[in-house]
């Protein structure tokens, strides 16, 4: 049986502060002036780093989508949501989609494609900070874990762009892909629209972090046993 929006909320106020704490800084800030290539971290010991980043991004985007969906979703517009007219903002990146694709990639492709990933998501992530407050009845746990989860991407940001550097011997790399356009924003829509707007972020971002996650964990495998990762 699945848990409740209640029973969620109790183990998340549970494990929030483990979640917390066991999130490692990715911003290397232990030696001054050093964040752009964390030259007193191993590139092993980094990419890790930002692996765990990864995937507490990715779980708690998971909560939230959950949660999201049992307060506001009700079961009919779950399955509206799938159709035509609420398409995820990433559809157009050049991202490998299916499995064929992702092993031809080079890790250099890897790198970039979760760079792009998470830097398209960081404005929607701020917008739906604001406009969660719109709502009578949003759980607070719902507004921490997406403040949360907007606070660890740009921390994320900065872990990949070290690693590219570390990785591919980039000294003078710089994020040149402008995300512009690929995120409008709708003045005053009604409250269904925002609702159904607001979980479809919700449910995009979710499937991201799990490219994300996946993606540097396909880079990690590579680095020990090239020949034999899917």
């Amino acid at each position: 049986m699945g848990m409740t929006v209640i029973q969620r909320g109790v183990w998340g106020l549970l494990l929030w502060p483990y979640i917390l704490t066991v999130s490692m800084p990715l911003d290397c800030k232990e030696e001054p002036g050093s964040l752009t290539r964390c030259p007193s971290i191993s590139q092993e010991k980094l990419l890790d780093r930002v692996i765990h980043h990864a995937e507490l991004i990715y779980r708690v985007s998971e909560e939230s989508c959950s949660l999201f969906e049992e307060m506001f979703i009700p079961l009919p517009l779950r399955l509206q949501s799938n159709q035509a007219g609420f398409a995820c903002i990433t559809k157009t990146l050049p991202i490998p989609s299916s499995k064929s694709e992702i092993e031809q990639i080079s890790d250099k492709w890897l790198l970039h494609s979760v760079l792009m990933l998470v830097q398209s998501w960081i404005e929607p992530l701020v917008y739906l900070q604001t406009t969660l407050d719109r709502y009578d009845h949003a759980p607070e746990m719902l507004v921490n874990k997406t403040k949360w989860v907007s606070e660890k991407l740009v921390s994320l940001e900065q872990g990949v762009v070290a690693l590219i550097k570390k990785m591919l011997d980039e000294g003078t790399f710089t994020t040149t892909y402008n995300e512009q356009g690929l995120f409008q924003y709708d003045t005053l829509p009604d409250m269904l629209e925002s609702v159904m707007r607001d979980y479809t972020l919700l449910s995009c971002f979710k499937k991201d972090a799990h490219k994300m996650e996946t993606f540097l964990k396909l880079l990690k495998c590579r680095q020990a046993d090239k020949f034999n990762c899917a």
